[in-house]
C-alpha cells in the first residue's frame, strides 16, 4: 500500500529510511533533501523530451513516451532499490518476505514519484510519498529559516578561534549552528583553502534548515559572528535578520595567540594559493602592505605575512562590532589564553551569568 504524507512526517520517518529522489540528476545536483539518494525516474535528456511532448502534444502522448524509458528499467531499479535498503537496514535477505520502508517524491509529487511508488510497492516495499514533492520541502525550508530561536553569537577577532569554539560546544552537547562547515568556506579572502567546493545556495538553505529545525526553542543556539556572505553564498534573510539582533559574546583573545593559530593553519598552504589571496585583497590592503605581505611570504616568513594581514582583518571587524554595538548587545569577555575549549567555556559561563 503507498502512503502520500505531509513533509513533517516524511522528515520524521526519513530519520530512519531511505529517501529516494527520483528527479532527473541535474535537479538533485543543484540541491536535494539532505541525506537523500539520487533515483531518477528520467534522465535530464528524457526529462526534457516528456516534459517538451506533454507541453506540445497531450498528457497521454508523454506518459507513453515516459513509459518507454521506464519499462525497460523496471527490473534495475527494483534491484537498486533492494541494495540501497539492504545497505541502509542491514539486511541481508533481498528476497525476504517482510520488505522495509522506502520514501519517495518527484519535484511536486507526481507522475515520477507515482511510477515508482508504484513499482516499489508492487514488489512488496512499505512505500511514502511526499505530498506536494520536493516544492513541498522548500517551502518548509523557508519556514524553518524564519523561525525564531535564541541565538548567541561568538564574536572575536581573526585567529581568535571561533569556529574551534563552535566546535568544542557541540561536543559538549550544546546546540550549534556551524555556518562555515555547511558553506565549506571560513568567510575571509583565505576562506576558500581547503575547503572543497561549495555548495548551491539552495542546498546551503536546506542543510540550514534541517539543522534548525531540529532545535530546542528553550535552550540557545550557538554560532559564529559572520558577514551575510561566505564565500559565494549568502546567510538567508529571515536568518540573517535574526543573527544581526542576536547578543554577541565577544573573545577577546590575545594577538600573539591569534597570529600563531593563523601561522598554523594557512602557512600550511601553497605559496601561489596565498599569494593569490594577497593579492585579491590588494585595494584594500593597501599598495606597501600588499608589498610587504607577498615580500614575507616569498621569503617564507610567514608569521610576519600573516601579521600584516591580521592588522587589516582586525581593523575591518573592529569597524563591524562598532556597528554591532547600535543593534545589539556586545559582552567583550577578555581571555589570557587561545586555547578554544577554556576560551568556549569562559563565553559559555558569561551568557549564564548574563541571563540570570
Amino acid at each position: 500500500m503507498i502512503s502520500r504524507i505531509r513533509i513533517e512526517e516524511f522528515l520524521q520517518l526519513a530519520r530512519n529510511s531511505p529517501v529516494l529522489d527520483v528527479r532527473s540528476p541535474s535537479e538533485y545536483g543543484h540541491a536535494h533533501i539532505p541525506g537523500a539518494i539520487s533515483f531518477p525516474l528520467f534522465t535530464d535528456e528524457e526529462r526534457k523530451q516528456v516534459g517538451t511532448t506533454y507541453k506540445q502534444l497531450s498528457r497521454e502522448k508523454a506518459i507513453k513516451i515516459g513509459l518507454d524509458y521506464f519499462g525497460v528499467r523496471m527490473r534495475p531499479m527494483v534491484e537498486a532499490a533492494e541494495e540501497i535498503v539492504k545497505q541502509h537496514y542491514n539486511l541481508y535477505d533481498a528476497d525476504a518476505r517482510e520488505k522495509p520502508t522506502i520514501l519517495v517524491h518527484c519535484w511536486r509529487g507526481g507522475m515520477r514519484s507515482a511510477a515508482i511508488a508504484w513499482l516499489l510497492d508492487l514488489y512488496g516495499f512499505g512505500v511514502y510519498t511526499l505530498a506536494g514533492g520536493y516544492k513541498a520541502y522548500r517551502h518548509w525550508v523557508l519556514q524553518q529559516l524564519a523561525s525564531p530561536h535564541n541565538y548567541h553569537i561568538i564574536g572575536g577577532y581573526t585567529g581568535s578561534g571561533k569556529t574551534d569554539m563552535i566546535e568544542y560546544l557541540r561536543k559538549q552537547g550544546h546546540q550549534v549552528l556551524n555556518l562555515e562547515d555547511m558553506a565549506k568556506h571560513r568567510g575571509s579572502a583565505f576562506g576558500a583553502l581547503g575547503m572543497g567546493n561549495q555548495p548551491t545556495q539552495e542546498y546551503f538553505e536546506n542543510m540550514l534548515a534541517n539543522q534548525i529545525a531540529t532545535f530546542n526553542n528553550e535552550k540557545p543556539v550557538w554560532t559564529e559572528d559572520e558577514s551575510r556572505r561566505i564565500g559565494n553564498l549568502n546567510i538567508p534573510e529571515a536568518l540573517w535578520h535574526q543573527l544581526r539582533k542576536a547578543v554577541v559574546y565577544f573573545a577577546d583573545v590575545p594577538v600573539a595567540d591569534r597570529l600563531n593559530r593563523i601561522t598554523a593553519g594557512y602557512g600550511q598552504y601553497r605559496q601561489d594559493e596565498l599569494a593569490a589571496n594577497i593579492v585579491r585583497i590588494k585595494k584594500r590592503l593597501g599598495g606597501v602592505a600588499t608589498r610587504d605581505a607577498l615580500g614575507y611570504l616569498i621569503e617564507g616568513n610567514h608569521k610576519e605575512c600573516f601579521r600584516i594581514l591580521l592588522r587589516y582583518y582586525d581593523k575591518f571587524y573592529a569597524h563591524d562590532i562598532d556597528v554591532r554595538r547600535k543593534e545589539t548587545t556586545v559582552h567583550i569577555v577578555a581571555t589570557n589564553t587561545g586555547d578554544a575549549a577554556a576560551n568556549a567555556r569562559l563565553l559559555l559561563g558569561t551568557s549564564i551569568s548574563k541571563e540570570q
